[in-house]
């Protein structure tokens, strides 16, 4: 019988991993969160820069997951400084992966939330831990789906929770940041650099919460895999 994850000590986690590692998160995530929001203000509002927008976001968002996996990696590794350099040379190599399952598993899941919220909810449960399985297991794109599902397998509450709680708290924080740039309106440049502001705070949250999860389910599939068989005692010859 598995172990079950606890939502509080992987919250936990994430929020110190975010306290210790800011140095290296944020300003990673900023430079290329501020690129998006760049291309996007010189593109100006339409339904061509909604698209590109999202497009961008992906792709950035992908790379930083990918960043952020190996960050976590290298903590339970033992490793305790990190270089931006360092962490994207890692990450680029799958890339391609993490740009392909991230793809499927948007399109599966926004599918899933149009239609009905719960099979969306579903999806994202099971495959909450898609690049940590591409980035640290090499796993090939369908391979990462199957992967994070078997890891995830009995302890889809708990992940559902951490993830929703995450959400909530990203969501917040964005909220309020928005509410920032509506009172000073300051123009499209000042507009441009609040969005990757805003950006650059709640990136990492959810970066680190695959990552955490991913390390987290690891231990406790490992404590439930029956230990191998001993060896037959040798036979006494008389």
């Amino acid at each position: 019988m598995r172990g079950k994850l606890s939502v509080g000590d992987a919250l936990g986690e994430v929020f110190d991993l975010y306290r210790q590692h800011a140095g290296v998160l944020l300003p990673l995530a900023f430079w290329l969160f501020l690129a998006v929001a760049i291309v996007e203000g010189v593109i100006g509002p339409s339904v061509g820069a909604f698209l590109v927008g999202m497009v961008l976001t992906l792709l950035v968002g992908t790379l930083y997951q990918g960043v952020v996996v190996n960050l976590v990696g290298g903590v339970h590794a033992g490793s305790r400084e990190f270089s931006i350099r360092g962490l994207l040379d890692t990450a680029l190599p799958y890339l391609p992966r993490l740009i392909a399952a991230g793809i499927l598993a948007s399109a599966a899941m926004a599918v899933g939330f149009v239609l009905l919220i719960v099979p969306g909810l579903y999806l994202a449960t099971i495959w909450a831990v898609l690049a940590p399985a591409i980035v640290i297991e090499d796993c090939g794109v369908f391979g990462s789906f199957g992967r994070s599902r078997e890891l995830v397998r009995g302890n889809g509450w708990p992940v559902l929770g951490a993830i929703a709680v995450a959400f909530v708290i990203a969501a917040a924080v964005g909220l309020i940041l928005l509410e920032i740039v509506q009172a000073v309106a300051g123009g499209p440049l000042l507009e441009i650099v609040f969005g990757a502001i805003a950006a650059t705070v709640t990136a990492p949250i959810a970066a680190l919460v695959a990552s955490v999860l991913y390390y987290r389910l690891l231990v406790i599939e490992r404590v439930a895999e029956p230990p191998p068989p001993s060896a037959p005692p040798p036979s006494v010859v008389e």
